[in-house]
């Protein structure tokens, strides 16, 4: 489902945020990018969401170069892939039914239509009482599933999340790592950056490790749930 060749990224003055960088994730599996901060984490994220262009080599998304899309192109892959930022980074002005549903209206969908999809995701992830509430009015845990919501309203087969628990409390961030491992159900493919090495060490299966931006390691073992 994803294929990353001999990846680099520089931004100027000689500075690499990532080295020759390959593997593969196959679809419907759950890995995690594990490394410090300042690791490469998010800047493979966003090469991955062609938020950024690669300095060099090659990322393919169920079978489409991502490295070579024209613009256009790039709005339609960003379409099948949904992606849950630390930062939540939800519109105050909106509630959080109008935060979900606003993602689908962006592709195409209804008025109508993604305001039911985004009640009923509000539903699912017990927040079925909160529809109308704005962003400020909610626990961090609470923006947190509204964001995951937003990311899944157009059924992605890629998710990709940058530090999903980095600003939640302990609690809250099992929750959100429970939520995010349940959508492999709905056949996503998941990649989670992450430095929370508990999390990791609880719920990682494939651990692709960044190190100053090289990987320099990718170990899969058995679910430790």
């Amino acid at each position: 489902m994803i294929q990353v060749a001999h990846l680099a990224k520089s931004y100027g003055l000689g500075r690499r945020a990532l080295t020759d960088v390959s593997f593969e994730i196959a679809r419907g599996e759950v890995a995690f990018i594990s490394g410090p901060s300042g690791a490469g984490k998010s800047t493979l994220l966003k090469l991955l969401f062609r938020q950024e262009e690669p300095s060099e080599g090659q990322i393919w998304i169920d079978g489409r170069n991502v490295t070579r899309l024209k613009s256009r192109a790039v709005a339609q892959l960003r379409r099948q892939i949904g992606l849950v930022f630390q930062e939540f980074r939800l519109l105050p002005h909106l509630t959080a039914l109008d935060n979900i549903a606003l993602a689908a209206q962006v592709a195409g969908v209804s008025k109508r239509a993604s305001r039911t999809r985004a009640y009923q995701l509000l539903r699912e992830l017990g927040l079925k009482d909160r529809y109308d509430a704005r962003p400020l009015t909610l626990s961090g845990g609470e923006q947190q599933r509204v964001a995951i919501a937003r990311a899944l309203i157009n059924d992605p087969a890629v998710l990709l999340a940058d530090e999903p628990t980095g600003n939640v409390d302990a609690e809250a961030a099992e929750e959100v790592m429970k939520l995010l491992l349940r959508m492999r159900e709905r056949g996503a493919t998941i990649l989670i950056a992450s430095h929370d090495r508990q999390m990791i060490e609880r719920y990682g299966t494939r651990v692709l490790r960044l190190e100053r931006g090289a990987l320099i390691g990718d170990l899969a073992r058995e679910s430790g749930e």
